[in-house]
């Protein structure tokens, strides 16, 4: 998987190597935090940009960490594993902006990337989050699908594609858990203006 910079290791020096160098990753880790709009957490503060990604954290932020990832990538799921928890801290501080843009590897990537962006920037990072944790449950239900099955996509849009993955592997029960309707979520899945956020963000990375 191709990833935006080196964000193979949960260290300040890798999140440095990913922001644009050691000065960079020094600047984030030693300015002084920056107060929230109300003195709220940055934590809280989410938007999606005009690149189609999402983004948590103070916006105006020295250090803009953006990562190209896709859900089923296990090195993206193991990143997130042992590195959001250190880059959590410097986005709460307000030094580092972090902007997530779901890239594809495969079409298992459209339904899990449509429906963890259904409901915008805020449930993203905890649904994205999950999904990461539970790559290996959801995903290995791809190995069961029968051989018609996988014909039977071949003559499907790319939303009827998306709509039928999600169903085989639960990925519509599983967003339900983080309040994404059963309905928003079909809504979701059938919206072409979805898969066309979704071919922004990988024409961008080529």
């Amino acid at each position: 998987m191709k990833r935006f910079a080196v964000l193979a290791a949960a260290s300040l020096l890798a999140l440095a190597g990913c922001s644009g160098g050691e000065d960079a990753g020094n600047q984030a880790s030693t300015t002084a935090p920056v107060a929230a709009p109300a003195g709220g957490d940055w934590l809280s503060v989410t938007s999606k940009t005009d690149k189609e990604g999402m983004l948590i954290g103070n916006p105006a932020a020295p250090v803009k960490l953006i990562e190209f990832g896709a859900l089923t990538c296990s090195h993206c799921a193991e990143f997130d594993k042992v590195g959001r928890e250190p880059l959590m801290a410097l986005v709460k501080k307000g030094t580092v902006s972090y902007e997530y843009r779901t890239f594809l590897l495969n079409a298992f990537d459209v339904p899990a990337s449509l429906l963890a962006r259904c409901n915008g920037p805020a449930p993203f990072f905890p649904i994205s989050q999950q999904l990461f944790a539970t790559q290996h449950d959801w995903l290995g239900k791809a190995q069961t699908l029968p051989a018609d099955a996988q014909q039977k996509i071949q003559g499907m849009s790319p939303n009827q594609t998306a709509d039928f993955l999600a169903e085989a592997l639960g990925l519509v029960d599983f967003v339900g858990q983080f309040g994404v309707s059963k309905d928003k979520a079909k809504a979701c899945l059938a919206d072409p203006a979805g898969v066309a956020a979704l071919e922004k963000i990988a024409k961008e990375r080529q």
